[in-house]
């Protein structure tokens, strides 16, 4: 049930990812780019990592991609001003793309006698277990990034404040 769940997920990512590339209107590519990340969420928590999978969803799915929606609306992307590729472009992304498949298909046959390390744990990647660590060994690390980001978020809001017009009437 589970592998044949990962082998269905497996496809949707690859079917999306090439529904990005291939996609005409670029609001369809972001949409798309959306719908593959949901299926890398999910095989995280095909492999106990619910908090990665949570983390994923809102940081990529979430702010990622209003931005790029952002950024998409604010540059007005037509499909007309889209610029014809030479031949010699195309001969170039075409090269790049064998070597891409040669190199995953080397990935693909060195990893099939790799191993699990702990293939019965089941804490690994659980929330529980990140949030004991966290807050025991690494509570240092944690409260000066939680420092860091706070002091960015002010600086952000004082940058992005606007300075009063003075009447000099």
């Amino acid at each position: 049930m589970i592998q044949s769940l990962f082998y269905f997920l497996s496809f949707a990512a690859i079917f999306f990812a090439v529904l990005v590339v291939t996609a005409r209107n670029p609001i369809h590519s972001v949409l798309y780019l959306v719908m593959t990340f949901f299926c890398i969420a999910s095989h995280y928590l095909l492999l106990n990592a619910q908090f990665l999978a949570v983390s994923h969803i809102i940081v990529y799915a979430g702010a990622i991609m209003v931005l790029f929606l952002f950024v998409i609306m604010l540059m007005n992307l037509n499909a007309d001003s889209e610029s014809v590729k030479s031949n010699r472009m195309k001969l170039i992304a075409t090269l790049a793309a064998g070597f891409f498949v040669l190199a995953l298909v080397g990935m693909i046959k060195g990893s099939i006698d790799l191993q699990p390390i702990n293939p019965g744990n089941e804490q690994i990647g659980s929330i529980k277990t990140l949030g004991l660590v966290l807050y025991t060994d690494y509570v240092l690390p944690f409260e000066v990034a939680s420092v860091l980001f706070l002091v960015g978020m002010i600086g952000a809001v004082i940058l992005g404040k606007r300075e009063p017009k003075t009447n000099l009437n």
